[in-house]
């Protein structure tokens, strides 16, 4: 049950002691052992909720367009190739960067499935785009994009593991070595490892927010909005916002100031609440387009399989 915004020991979960583990007591037993998360109040329950729902949201959000793809054939004409990479290319920096900036377990298990399904879009893009032949130039220029992308993907692989720093107890509290202070009043100073971590999820915001700019401008050139799933916006809209908020109310560790929780946690919530505002954006151009005809460069009309979407 409740008490006030901690749970008490006798709420389901719990366990009879109180403190079922040196390093988190009173934690919920189910959120240490499965997710490696100290859950001690409501606050920190929410946030492994909502970063839950957001996993199932991103999971299911490709779907919808992989559904519309396989059923028009108009993938290549649809999405921007340029959207897809930047996609890949910020989940990628995402994943290195939470891994060694050593982010929550759930941000890192997050970017894991949204590179594996970043790359089952590219990979049915290039199916389309080989198999209509509109552009062999253009062809040969995605491929080459692709690949670098994926080389990048595989060195991720091989990446040398660096052993975990030890971690900080304080009383008996779990603490990320990365985020613990002994000044609640001032921002940590960032290691050489954080550092690393912190500038690649930098460049994975910034590729975020870039990733809408070709989709947006391919909306805009078509007049249209056919072919492309409107459910894979919608339900990346709501994992942005459930992933964002769950990093927000993450209660920071025992002796750190939520100044220094955010300042380390920044690029993670720029890129997710970041490109919110833009996929807003699409959702009007949804709107806007949705009764639309497709338009050719040309000014003339036509269908989606037959309107060229840039001049050759």
């Amino acid at each position: 049950m409740w008490k006030g915004s901690v749970f008490t020991q006798s709420s389901p979960g719990w366990t009879d002691s109180g403190n079922f583990t040196s390093l988190c007591p009173n934690g919920s037993r189910w959120v240490w052992e499965g997710l490696g998360e100290c859950a001690q109040d409501g606050r920190d329950m929410a946030s492994v909720c909502l970063g839950l729902l957001s996993i199932v949201c991103f999971m299911v959000s490709s779907l919808p367009q992989y559904y519309s793809s396989c059923k028009k054939g108009n993938m290549d004409s649809a999405l921007s190739v340029w959207f897809l990479l930047l996609w890949l290319g910020g989940d990628s920096c995402n994943l290195i960067g939470s891994f060694l900036a050593d982010q929550l377990p759930l941000q890192i298990y997050t970017a894991i499935y949204y590179v594996l399904a970043d790359l089952l879009m590219l990979a049915m893009y290039t199916y389309y785009k080989m198999r209509h032949r509109v552009a062999h130039r253009r062809t040969v220029l995605n491929v080459v994009g692709i690949s670098c992308v994926l080389g990048l993907t595989a060195g991720l692989a091989h990446c040398p593991g660096v052993d975990p720093e030890p971690e900080m107890i304080f009383s008996g509290f779990r603490s990320r070595s990365l985020l613990s202070t002994s000044d609640a009043s001032s921002i940590q100073p960032f290691t050489p490892k954080e550092i690393v971590g912190f500038s690649i999820g930098s460049v994975s915001s910034v590729l975020y927010l870039c990733s809408r700019l070709p989709q947006m401008h391919r909306n805009f050139k078509r007049k249209s909005t056919e072919g492309v799933s409107y459910f894979l916006f919608a339900l990346v809209i709501l994992g942005n916002t459930t992933y964002g908020l769950s990093v927000l109310l993450k209660n920071p560790e025992r002796g750190q100031s939520e100044k220094s929780y955010l300042v380390h946690h920044l690029p993670w919530l720029i890129g997710s609440l970041g490109t919110l505002s833009l996929d807003l954006i699409i959702s009007v151009q949804f709107l806007i387009y949705r009764k639309a005809p497709v338009q050719n460069v040309n000014g003339s009309l036509g269908t989606d399989e037959t309107a060229p979407l840039i001049p050759s």
